[in-house]
């Protein structure tokens, strides 16, 4: 757009370097943290509570939020239930699970219903209502009530490794959500994380997408996962809508 192109960021620390990234090609970028576990509501307000209190927005310009996996759902509550459209230009998820994640039902199913693990969870004050809230029945209502907001454009992007790619840890949850929805990250199928504009599907799981490696890039190499990000925030500006604005990961 020939001006300077600006990411104010939110993100946790989840985001590993890749703030880093973003910034040294001229996105100034900040990172918010949120709680880990809690549900899409509580986490939303704190969302809007960080943006307000530590992301200078000048008069008339806007952010770019740019989301990790439950963090798109956060964003969408908070821009559709929250006031904070007037300071959102784009939101752009990465690996959402925008229709929930088979992995959640399992979860409920087995470690809730019957082995009343999140109950126990409840009871010592550890806030799993996360877990809930990505189950897909969850999220078919959520998409029914939380409605996209005219005048924020969205975009989204997911992942997909075979299963001789993923770390071990993945390994369960791949195979899960596989059964159900085919290829997917680990967690969430490219079915799942379409939303808005879809930017495509990249070669990396869950965790690698938040530049987390747990085996190497052996054969399949992905490259360095911050070029990702600076493709679709470019594909955004390149849009229109977000020269001269701030995004944050959040």
């Amino acid at each position: 757009m020939g001006a300077l192109r600006t990411v104010g960021g939110v993100g946790w620390s989840s985001f590993a370097g890749i703030d880093r990234e973003i910034a040294a090609a001229g996105y100034p970028v900040s990172v918010t943290c949120v709680h880990p576990t809690a549900g899409i509501e509580r986490r939303a307000k704190q969302l809007k509570v960080w943006i307000l209190e530590n992301c200078k927005i000048p008069r008339g310009k806007k952010i770019i939020l740019v989301t990790h996996s439950m963090g798109g759902l956060d964003a969408r509550y908070m821009l559709s239930r929250l006031n904070m459209a007037s300071k959102v230009d784009a939101l752009i998820t990465v690996c959402t699970p925008h229709r929930g994640t088979p992995y959640a039902d399992w979860c409920i199913k087995h470690l809730g219903r019957r082995l009343r693990g999140i109950q126990l969870m409840n009871f010592l004050g550890l806030d799993m209502q996360g877990v809930m809230d990505l189950t897909t029945e969850h999220c078919a209502r959520f998409n029914e009530q939380v409605l996209d907001v005219p005048g924020v454009r969205y975009y989204s992007v997911a992942g997909q490794r075979p299963l001789r790619e993923m770390p071990p840890m993945g390994y369960h949850s791949w195979k899960i959500v596989h059964k159900v929805e085919g290829e997917n990250d680990g967690l969430v199928s490219p079915s799942s994380g379409r939303w808005g504009k879809y930017l495509g599907t990249w070669r990396a799981d869950h965790w690698r997408v938040v530049n987390r490696r747990f085996i190497p890039d052996v054969g399949n190499r992905t490259e360095e996962i911050g070029a990702y990000y600076l493709s679709v925030l470019d594909r955004a500006v390149a849009d229109g809508a977000v020269a001269n604005r701030a995004a944050i990961p959040a």
